[in-house]
């Protein structure tokens, strides 16, 4: 199994577009900040001959197939195991004041939900793990394990927009009483046996729950939500940034940020605009794109993408 053949891009000749104006000057440092398997990265760098590339992820397993990958590019890379709001330090360690472009692919990556014994996925019997950084913090097994019926009707509720998620809830505290929830086969089991055959006919029941369980262990959503305005504010001005999100959740928050930076700050009635009240973003796309119907019967998983992206204006002092 090679980086290769685990991974599509996602949008690529698309994400490569919207950068490219901000990488055709010398010297352009480009920031992929969920480098993943490094196919954005790598073909970032094999149109842009001068470009130097930042990448930044979580899972060691990711970086070390991406270093091997990009291995023809070392001199033009630097790639970091950190967590992607955790950007501005990362520049600061390299000595990067600003860069030109950034790039997030978000949500969980093709390694992670094809590498089976990192139980991300609901169809393949694994220890429930979910965690994107597999050296720290909580796994998916010790959330059902210590959370309260309570604290899980939240997040099934919150990251799942799941309507049974009072079902579920006590359904999981009942079955742990009796025995630990150790794989993602003992949670479908659960699942499936407390949805109504109706709502099990919508489509798989344990969908939802395994999206709130990834979303809670990892934190995705606190992160996306500082880790969006870090990066505008790390960006120079004519720098761009170009987000794809896959699930409404990212999509709301990368949505708001952009459009609250692409606003101007004046007064209703003020006569003459000045410049600290112009804004600092323009977009670059009109709502959110999706991928084409071919990059969909192509590549299954670019089906529920949402691309967002913009232009630094003007930077503020």
């Amino acid at each position: 199994m090679t980086e290769n053949s685990l991974h599509v891009p996602v949008l690529l000749e698309r994400s490569v577009e919207l950068l490219a104006p901000a990488l055709e000057r010398d010297g352009a440092v480009v920031v992929d900040a969920t480098l993943g398997l490094g196919g954005h990265s790598e073909a970032l760098l094999e149109r842009f001959p001068s470009v130097h590339l930042v990448g930044i992820d979580r899972d060691t397993d990711a970086l070390g197939l991406s270093t091997a990958r990009l291995a023809p590019f070392s001199d033009r890379i630097d790639l970091v195991h950190a967590v992607y709001d955790e950007l501005p330090a990362v520049l600061e360690t390299l000595g990067l004041r600003e860069v030109d472009g950034i790039l997030f692919d978000l949500g969980v990556s093709s390694l992670q939900l094809d590498t089976v014994d990192r139980g991300f996925a609901y169809s393949k019997d694994a220890p429930l793990d979910m965690r994107m950084d597999a050296t720290t913090g909580p796994t998916a097994r010790e959330v059902l394990a210590t959370y309260t019926e309570s604290e899980l009707r939240r997040i099934f509720y919150d990251y799942g927009d799941e309507k049974l998620a009072p079902r579920f809830a006590s359904r999981i505290v009942q079955r742990r009483e009796v025995q630990p929830i150790e794989t993602s086969a003992d949670l479908v089991d659960i699942i499936s046996a407390a949805t109504p055959a109706a709502a099990a006919r919508a489509g798989h029941p344990a969908k939802r729950v395994f999206q709130a369980l990834r979303i809670e262990v990892n934190s995705e959503l606190s992160v996306l939500e500082r880790a969006i305005p870090a990066a505008l504010d790390s960006l120079r001005v004519g720098g761009r940034i170009v987000v794809l999100s896959y699930q409404s959740l990212e999509d709301r928050i990368v949505k708001r940020v952009l459009q609250s930076r692409s606003r101007s700050t004046a007064p209703a009635g003020l006569p003459v605009e000045l410049p600290e009240h112009k804004p600092e973003f323009s977009l670059l796309v009109r709502g959110a794109e999706l991928a084409s119907d071919e990059e969909r019967i192509d590549n299954p998983r670019s089906t529920p993408v949402r691309l967002r992206a913009a232009e630094r204006l003007r930077s503020v002092t």
